[in-house]
């Protein structure tokens, strides 16, 4: 079975739940795993990153996830995402992960949180307690960046981290050593680099490693021919392309 790792979804003209089932079976994957999109318009990233552009103040669209994944029949898994500093953003995440979501999601581009704060660390324990995973991207900044993440991976190992996007930039060496120490931490390889790919396979094993689509911003038929490329073996493409991320949600 091919999951695909991670995708946004939202209720819009370019990256809708329809539009990305289609993707889906047009790349021939089985499953893939959603969050919500639209707290930036993935049209204009580098808007956000330079600044010009803000993200939106409206709260993470969790129940267009969930209606999403009860429609699809199988074909989809949610991930849940709410700003740390919400207020009862602890006691929201019981009630997602008890209502079904396999995961949290984190968004310090939207939310401009530090990993390094008592608000992140909760959540972290309760993804723990509930054995589901904790993803999020990293910036380039002292609160949100790969070293932060490496740092809340190590408070909690009990809890399953996943790095988005192999971490920051084209080459993040923090984030591929990480994965090779930490049991607890894994690398999600959407607009990864080929050659990152390559090497966070042979350095930290093919079971650290999870493939991921980011629909709308790509689509999941040029993510997965990166992982094919590899012309890794049979059981190396199997925990990659499905096994790692179907046992850490435990569906």
């Amino acid at each position: 079975m091919i999951i695909d790792g991670h995708s946004h979804i939202l209720q819009s003209d370019f990256g809708s739940g329809e539009q990305y089932l289609a993707a889906l079976q047009e790349a021939g994957i089985d499953m893939g795993i959603v969050v919500p999109g639209g707290t930036v318009d993935v049209r204009r990233m580098t808007d956000y990153i330079i600044g010009r552009a803000k993200p939106s103040p409206d709260p993470p669209d969790n129940g267009y996830i969930q209606s999403a994944v009860d429609e699809a029949a199988g074909k989809l898994m949610g991930f849940c995402c709410f700003n740390p500093y919400a207020q009862g953003a602890p006691e929201m995440l019981e009630n997602a992960f008890q209502s079904g979501f396999r995961g949290l999601k984190l968004s310090p581009m939207s939310h401009q949180f530090s990993f390094a704060s008592r608000a992140v660390a909760e959540l972290a324990a309760i993804c723990g307690d509930y054995g589901l995973p904790l993803y999020s991207h990293v910036l380039y900044n002292p609160g949100a960046s790969t070293e932060r993440f490496i740092s809340l991976a190590r408070q909690f190992p009990k809890t399953n981290f996943i790095l988005g996007h192999m971490g920051f930039g084209p080459a993040d060496q923090d984030a591929l050593q990480a994965a090779v120490e930490l049991d607890n931490f894994f690398l999600e390889t959407s607009t990864g680099s080929y050659l990152t790919i390559k090497q966070a396979v042979e350095r930290a094993g093919a079971s650290k490693i999870i493939f991921g689509g980011e629909f709308p911003l790509s689509h999941p038929k040029v993510e997965l021919t990166k992982i094919l490329a590899l012309k890794l073996s049979d059981d190396a493409l199997e925990q990659i392309l499905g096994g790692n991320i179907w046992q850490l949600v435990r569906f």
